[in-house]
C-alpha cells in the first residue's frame, strides 16, 4: 500500500516548496509548533508516513549553503532514531534534531565535536519522536542554510512569527544594531541557497525522490 505521506516544516517558503511531495504542516520555527504539526498530520489528515523538510544549520564544516543531507538517523534528546525513509543520490548522515535555535560558530564547533550530527534543526527531531510514538516510517530532508564556521546574527532569532519572517521584527532589529546588516545579508545569500537546494528536490525526475 502507498505511504501518504506528511512533511512538516518550519517556514511557509518551505511549505510552497513542499507542497507537490505531501500534505504539509508548518511548524512555525519551534521544536513544540514541529511536533504539534507532525501530530496532526497523524491523527487528523491521516498520514501514514513523515517527513521533515527544510533548512538547517552545518554542524559538519565540509557542508556548504545550499548542499542537501537527507537523514540516516536523527539524534534527539540523547537519543538516536534510525530513519526508514531515505532519498536516492542525495548525501546521507546523522541530523540533530535541536529544541532550541544553534545560533553561535562556537556552538556548532561543540556540538560537531560532542554528536558527530552533520546538521541541526528544529523540525527533525520532533518528527522522529512523533513517528516512532505512532511507528510509522519517517525520514528527514534539510538543505544547509548557515555553515559550521559562521554564526547567526540575533536579528536572525527574532525575525520569525508563527513560520513568517516579520520584516517589521527586521527593521526595527537593524535601526538598534544597523551593524548586523552584513551578517544578514550573508544570511540572505545563504538562505536563498538552501532554497535551491530543496527546489532541485522538489523538482527532481520521477525515481529520484524517495526510495
Amino acid at each position: 500500500m502507498a505511504l501518504s505521506l506528511g512533511i512538516v516544516v518550519g517556514l511557509d517558503q518551505e511549505a510552497q516548496l513542499a507542497r507537490l511531495m505531501g500534505t504539509v504542516a508548518i511548524g512555525g520555527g519551534t521544536f513544540d509548533g514541529a511536533m504539534r504539526a507532525a501530530e496532526v498530520l497523524v491523527t487528523e489528515l491521516k498520514a501514514t508516513a513523515l517527513m521533515s523538510f527544510g533548512i538547517a544549520g552545518g554542524l559538519d564544516p565540509s557542508l556548504r549553503p545550499g548542499d542537501v543531507l537527507c537523514a540516516s538517523e536523527i539524534m534527539v534528546d540523547g537519543q538516536i532514531i534510525k530513519a526508514t525513509l531515505s532519498a536516492k543520490g542525495l548525501r546521507q548522515g546523522r541530523i540533530l534534531g535541536a529544541r532550541a535555535a544553534v545560533a553561535g560558530a562556537a556552538e556548532k564547533a561543540a556540538l560537531w565535536s560532542e554528536t558527530r550530527a552533520q546538521c541541526v534543526d528544529l523540525e527533525s527531531g520532533a518528527v522522529a519522536l512523533v513517528a516512532r510514538r505512532h511507528r510509522i516510517p519517517f525520514g528527514a530532508m534539510r538543505a544547509i542554510c548557515d555553515p559550521a564556521e559562521r554564526s547567526l546574527p540575533p536579528v536572525a532569532l527574532i525575525a520569525l512569527q508563527d513560520g513568517s519572517i516579520r520584516l517589521g521584527r527586521v527593521f526595527g532589529a537593524l535601526l538598534r544594531r544597523p551593524g548586523q546588516l552584513p551578517a544578514l545579508l550573508t544570511l540572505a545569500q545563504d538562505a536563498r541557497k538552501a532554497r535551491l537546494g530543496l527546489a532541485r528536490l522538489r523538482l527532481a525526475p520521477e525515481g529520484d525522490g524517495l526510495g
